[in-house]
């Protein structure tokens, strides 16, 4: 097991602790520097596989932008800071630990009958290449995530 492997290992246990965090804690500021350090996290992995662009990207939107946006939000609406209770929801967290664990279990087939549980990077991926790609092979999930960022911003000023 070479040295990036066990990097890699320990950037994933990171990301795993870090996101169990951002649903578990019922502080919602708490909650928002957690997504920052998984959000973080996930970035670092990108430039571990040669996707400096995504990760940046990654790091301007997502970090730079929205929880900046969501930060903003819960200060102007005043909401309490503290621990709170609606957040807290005793009754749900069977079925929520149910529904992700199947969403994970999915994904990680998908995933591992995709790539054949090997992947080979061979050098970084050109800009011009990964928008080529993006606006033709997986246009779909692209515009899916342009809605679910126009919701975000919808929200925002919603909450604003």
């Amino acid at each position: 097991m070479e040295a990036i492997d066990i990097f890699s290992y320990f950037l994933l246990l990171l990301l795993l602790l870090s996101g169990v965090k951002v649903v578990t804690t019922s502080n919602v500021i708490h909650a928002a520097i957690f997504l920052v350090f998984t959000l973080a996290t996930t970035a670092v992995l990108f430039i571990l596989l040669s996707a400096e662009f995504v990760a940046l990207v990654l790091i301007l939107v997502y970090i730079g932008a929205v929880i900046v946006l969501f930060l903003f939000g819960v200060m102007i609406t005043r909401a309490p800071l503290g621990p709170n209770a609606e957040l807290d929801n005793d009754q749900n967290k069977l079925m929520a630990a149910v529904i992700s664990l199947s969403i994970f279990g999915i994904f990680t087939y998908i995933l591992l009958q995709t790539f054949d549980s090997t992947v080979v990077i061979s050098e970084g991926t050109s800009t011009k290449l990964l928008g080529e790609i993006l606006l033709s092979r997986f246009v779909f999930p692209f515009e899916l995530v342009s809605f679910v960022l126009l919701g975000a911003l919808i929200g925002g000023i919603t909450l604003a």
